[in-house]
């Protein structure tokens, strides 16, 4: 689950992680007052107008500027907010940006970048650094990895002061209040990190000012979704003007659910099945549209269910139905793939596997169904008949 910028960074001020002041605007009106609030607050005037999308370049797609005058931030208010924002992160789409983050302007003596993340072949929270603040970090890595520096939190002892001052001596922070500043700040991300479930934080960039205060000039922040039942607060972090619609939809009707840009939807119970069964797809020589894990516990209605999302994908030119019935069973899928196929009027071709508890009842359904639904004995057998028969063989 990701959240916007204005979001994590009041997230990390609950933490105690130095940010920058800074205030939320939904419209041009309240992005001027926001701006007039911010000089009379930090008798600063310069200003700063951020896009708020869940991508990241906002900066290189033209999302972020800098106003010197309050009528300035205004302008950049009325050309940003509403644009379509293209970045490396978004596609060609783009994403239309509907909110702001006004946010004071700072005096900035260095640019750094830090992030921690969980690193599953270590199984621990990873810190990654480097001295190249504001860059792409991918670039950074590939094109110079010896600036990217990494230490590793053990979770039986948590964070340590002296990984923070080992990061801080490689990261040239060697003035006098700069690494307990630093090292402190680390200490406050890792107990975010941590009490609130993140899968990502990321600061890029991370601000030296000139008086040695470290401040987080950007927030990244994403969650584990399975610790969501932890978190009833997270709903109302939600923008669902930046999920896929599809995917919200899914989640509302307990199903799984990811997009993909394939052309044969895939209803399948299980993840592990799903995932092996997206992969023989692809060995038959076509791509799958989804990613789409019914669960053990779908009723008839769900997979009817299942099937309308399918099909809300233009690109979807057939469907393989791959069950394995064990809590799932066969005869209950059978009546819901019928049930589907008349009721959506489906003109494209439907392939089903059917294994496990009830699957001559399952296989008799769609037998004396009377719609042109095409069987298959294996996972192969099926992802190469649906292949066969979007391409016309």
């Amino acid at each position: 689950m990701k959240i916007h910028e204005y979001q994590g960074k009041q997230l990390f001020a609950k933490y105690g992680v130095p940010i920058p002041k800074g205030i939320p605007a939904f419209t041009v009106e309240e992005a001027t007052a926001a701006a007039k609030r911010l000089v009379d607050e930090t008798k600063i005037p310069v200003t700063v107008v951020k896009a708020q999308i869940h991508a990241g370049g906002r900066g290189k797609g033209g999302g972020v500027k800098v106003a010197k005058t309050i009528d300035e931030s205004t302008e950049w208010a009325k050309k940003i907010l509403g644009m379509q924002l293209v970045t490396a992160q978004t596609g060609p789409e783009g994403k239309k940006v509907q909110r702001l983050y006004i946010e004071q302007g700072l005096d900035i003596a260095r640019e750094l970048y830090l992030a921690l993340l969980v690193d599953r072949d270590a199984r621990r929270i990873c810190v990654i650094a480097s001295t190249e603040g504001g860059m792409d970090i991918e670039k950074v890595a590939h094109d110079t990895p010896e600036k990217i520096l990494k230490a590793y939190i053990e979770p039986a002892v948590g964070y340590a002061p002296y990984i923070g001052r080992e990061l801080g001596f490689a990261l040239g922070l060697h003035a006098k209040n700069e690494l307990p500043h630093f090292s402190k700040l680390l200490e406050r991300l890792y107990e975010c990190f941590v009490k609130e479930d993140c899968s990502l934080v990321e600061v890029n960039p991370l601000v030296v000012r000139k008086n040695g205060e470290i401040v987080a000039l950007d927030a990244k922040v994403n969650f584990d979704d399975n610790a969501e039942f932890r978190h009833p607060e997270w709903a109302e972090l939600v923008d669902e003007t930046e999920e896929d619609p599809v995917e919200l939809e899914a989640k509302k009707a307990g199903l799984n659910y990811v997009s993909l840009d394939g052309d044969i939807g895939c209803l399948v119970n299980g993840a592990g099945l799903a995932m092996a069964t997206m992969d023989v797809i692809q060995l038959a020589g076509a791509h799958p549209a989804n990613f789409l894990d019914v669960g053990g516990g779908a009723n008839e209605q769900q997979v009817t269910k299942a099937f309308s999302m399918i099909l809300q994908s233009p690109k979807v030119k057939g469907i393989f139905v791959n069950i394995f019935g064990g809590i799932m069973r066969c005869d209950v899928i059978a009546k819901g793939v019928v049930a589907a196929a008349k009721g959506l009027d489906m003109k494209i071709p439907i392939v089903v596997r059917l294994e496990g508890t009830n699957v001559e009842l399952g296989k008799k359904i769609l037998t004396e169904s009377g719609m042109k639904i095409i069987a298959a004995d294996t996972i192969a057998d099926g992802a190469q008949k649906i292949v066969a028969a979007i391409k016309g063989a």
